[in-house]
């Protein structure tokens, strides 16, 4: 029996993945070349090359993990912790969470800021935290938490994590290429994202950066990474250097696909992509809002690229999601934790951060809602 598969074109409007450009789409149809030609191997250094531009870092120690972005969570932090470690974990929604889970796996002894979901976690928190906690090996938090559109600023936390002696380590899953991020300036150690949001690639890649100082802890393990797969020692020699240490295969044509996402950011420019996905925020908020949706989180600390709303009194969420997405092919996202059922996560990421998605999606509302 043979199985045929031809999925529905959707509009991508959801937490992720994003639409993607047909450049990136042709990309992945080119034929495959090994992971170690030499051709490959120029296009490893082209790309670490954008992914250091668009993390905005100096950083040697900067790739993509041939894996999800919750491998690049999970390469950072069983990477830079040790059994007995300890370390601070900001959690206000379900990836702080993830983070706890993998670090507690790693052996670490975690203290969690817990913060009221949709809130971000304030430097006095830090602060009480760092009592219980004076020498923690690292801070971990979410810079864009995409269970419930809340942007965390960094600055500050930043400063306040090195002056206790610490690794700053940070989750830019949702915010990489859509909103300001800016590694160096920031003094951030550690850092991962993934392919499939703001960058419009598709999914299965995780691009990392560590600082000196980062590679500095990893270099002085005193036992091994408990990952042979993410053990950044063997795997930073596939990335680095003239001569290519055999490690993994890697995906070859999701990597032809993320250099040309890459291309195409660098082309746009960052701040010029930043300031899309503001306007166009701005744009879904008006209209939303004349329908009756109210926003979770603070106008201040709202991320313009993942959308969390309540819905109108009155309106079955779960069957209008499923008749936009039935309807209309507009894929939006359902909430997670403590919020599943409560509200939606309107994406406008990367190629789906357009004013036509918002007038396609405002449209079909117009007519599914109940009146």
């Amino acid at each position: 029996m043979r199985y045929a598969f031809n999925p529905s074109k959707r509009v991508l409007m959801g937490p992720g993945p994003s639409d993607v450009h047909q450049r990136v789409l042709s990309a992945m149809a080119r034929p495959l070349i090994g992971h170690l030609d030499p051709e490959f191997v120029q296009m490893m250094d082209n790309i670490k090359t954008m992914v250091q531009e668009t993390f905005i870092t100096k950083n040697m120690l900067t790739f993509v993990v041939s894996a999800p972005a919750s491998a690049g969570m999970e390469t950072c932090l069983v990477n830079l912790l040790e059994p007995g470690d300890e370390c601070i974990i900001c959690v206000n929604g379900v990836f702080g969470g993830r983070m706890v889970d993998i670090a507690e796996r790693a052996g670490a002894k975690v203290y969690k800021v817990d913060t009221e979901w949709g809130k971000i976690t304030e430097l006095s928190q830090i602060k009480k935290a760092l009592e219980l906690c004076p020498k923690p090996k690292l801070v971990a938090l979410v810079h864009a938490e995409t269970s419930t559109g809340a942007l965390q600023p960094l600055e500050e936390i930043s400063d306040l994590v090195h002056e206790a002696g610490a690794l700053f380590v940070v989750d830019a899953v949702t915010s990489y290429c859509g909103v300001p991020l800016r590694v160096d300036d920031w003094k951030i150690d550690a850092i991962y994202t993934g392919s499939q949001k703001n960058l419009s690639a598709p999914p299965g890649l995780s691009p990392i950066s560590f600082s000196e100082a980062a590679v500095k802890v990893l270099e002085n393990r005193k036992t091994k990474v408990q990952s042979w797969f993410f053990d950044l020692s063997m795997v930073k020699n596939y990335w680095e250097g003239a001569k290519r240490a055999y490690h993994h295969t890697a995906p070859v044509s999701s990597i032809f696909a993320m250099y040309e996402a890459l291309n195409l950011v660098l082309d746009e420019g960052l701040e010029n992509r930043w300031a899309r996905h503001n306007e166009v925020h701005q744009y879904l908020k008006n209209k939303l809002e004349a329908l009756g949706f109210r926003f979770l989180v603070e106008e201040k600390y709202r991320l313009p690229n993942l959308n969390a709303v309540y819905l109108p009194e009155g309106q079955d969420e779960a069957k209008l999601r499923a008749d936009l997405l039935n309807q209309f092919n507009i894929e939006v996202g359902g909430g997670l934790g403590v919020f599943a059922g409560k509200i939606w996560r309107v994406g406008l990421m990367g190629e789906s951060c357009t004013r036509n998605h918002v007038n396609m999606l405002v449209g079909a509302l117009d007519e599914l809602m109940v009146k």
